[in-house]
């Protein structure tokens, strides 16, 4: 699970103007060990368009904000995977992520270990 500071904002809301669709995230439970441990933290680019093999930040149909790996995009949208096959949930228990629900896309690890993802 994920949880976005900028969920639900748009980049210019501040009333600086100036637009930069950056957010961050921080990584919740097991689900992306060991690409991603519970507490690193993410930076994430709202409204980029997923490729399939990157890590997203997206909201499952109950509400639920999760750090996730886009593998496919389908007919209704993203079919999102843990890396960690035996820990989390994902599409294989949620089904198919509208592509309007994938808040974000990872560009890198900010903490403990900096990287890009």
């Amino acid at each position: 699970m994920a949880r976005s500071r900028n969920e639900g904002r748009t980049p210019s809301e501040g009333g600086s103007g100036f637009a930069v669709p950056l957010g961050l995230a921080v990584v919740r439970g097991d689900s992306m060990l060991p690409t991603l441990a519970p507490g690193d933290r993410l930076v994430l680019r709202h409204r980029a368009k997923p490729r399939p093999g990157r890590v997203v930040v997206a909201r499952f149909a109950d509400g639920t904000v999760a750090v996730k790996r886009a593998v496919e995009v389908r007919a209704d949208g993203w079919w999102l995977l843990s890396d960690n096959p035996d820990e989390g949930v994902d599409s294989r228990h949620r089904g198919v992520v509208p592509a309007t629900d994938v808040v974000g896309v990872v560009l890198a690890r900010l903490w403990p270990r900096p990287r890009r993802l």
